[in-house]
């Protein structure tokens, strides 16, 4: 089985989870995600993150290796600097 690249867990992500905005690097075996969206309104980190780990199913456990991500709703994407 080849590594997954950037792009192939944007495509996971996107397809089981709305993003109004969704940015992700890596190597193929650590990664990193930008996920922005309305579904997070209301939810605490841990909850954010089951939602995004339930888009990413089983490939969390088989292909992913490590995964960091910064979940956040639109309003707060929109208040940091540089957004």
């Amino acid at each position: 089985m080849s590594l997954p690249t950037p792009q192939d867990l944007h495509r996971y992500i996107a397809a089981g989870l709305e993003c109004s905005h969704l940015h992700v690097e890596g190597d193929g075996q650590h990664f990193y995600a930008t996920i922005v969206s309305a579904a997070f309104e209301g939810r605490n980190r841990v909850q954010r993150h089951q939602l995004v780990y339930g888009a990413l199913g089983e490939r969390m456990r088989a292909e992913i290796h490590a995964l960091s991500m910064k979940t956040l709703t639109p309003q707060e994407f929109a208040a940091m600097p540089n957004a």
